[in-house]
């Protein structure tokens, strides 16, 4: 058995290392890398950069601006996936990536679409909660010229070394993944993925068009 005197000792050691280790700026640069504000943060800055260049850009060019961006930022994969639901697994494999594709496409159109001007606007974090068992909740705000505030919650999850985001709640509480997927499962029932691909490449389609 170690003697008390000696835990006490290699407590007290550990501690002054691990104090030592946070205080170093390697592992604090790790900590922020590795954070799902980090992001949130670089969404919402290249969102703000877009905004403020939206006239000149147009719609096409905002749509090129947020591509990457937005790639990068949202696991679009998993969010195509349970958009679509059970019947994902009966896809060919050419029907899945299609869909991927469609509904990126439609996704970035969307942004592109909204986000057309700036008057003052600021992005806000307000909280950073968990979701057991391992995403967290980014609970963030879009104030107003006026003040207003406008909650926009994202849901995030460990996708490899990064953060992303998988469900949007507008409001704050409305997902957007439910909305899809309601929409999604009446087209499939009326026509089969062929139907839902037409039916995402449309909606891209209008959205950038600028109609």
């Amino acid at each position: 058995m170690v003697p008390a005197r000696k835990l006490r000792v290699l407590s007290a050691s550990i501690v002054a290392l691990m104090t030592a280790l946070l205080a170093t700026p390697q592992f604090a640069h790790a900590q922020a890398a590795d954070a799902p504000e980090k992001t949130i943060n670089g969404l919402n800055a290249k969102l703000l950069d877009t905004m403020k260049q939206a006239q000149a850009l147009g719609v096409q060019g905002r749509y090129e601006a947020l591509a990457p961006v937005l790639a990068s930022t949202y696991d679009i994969g998993s969010m195509s996936r349970v958009a679509v639901g059970r019947s994902w697994e009966t896809f060919r494999p050419e029907q899945q990536a299609a869909v991927t594709e469609a509904f990126a496409r439609m996704m970035v159109a969307t942004y592109a679409k909204r986000f057309d001007g700036f008057s003052g606007e600021t992005f806000e974090i307000a909280e950073i909660t968990d979701r057991p068992p391992t995403d967290k909740m980014v609970k963030t705000r879009i104030v107003q010229s006026n003040g207003k505030p406008v909650a926009i919650n994202y849901l995030m999850r460990k996708t490899g070394p990064q953060w992303k985001i998988v469900d949007v709640y507008l409001d704050g509480t409305i997902s957007e993944l439910a909305s899809r997927r309601a929409e999604f499962s009446s087209i499939l029932n009326a026509g089969g993925p062929d139907a839902l691909i037409a039916s995402l490449k449309k909606q891209g389609d209008k959205l950038l068009s600028g109609s």
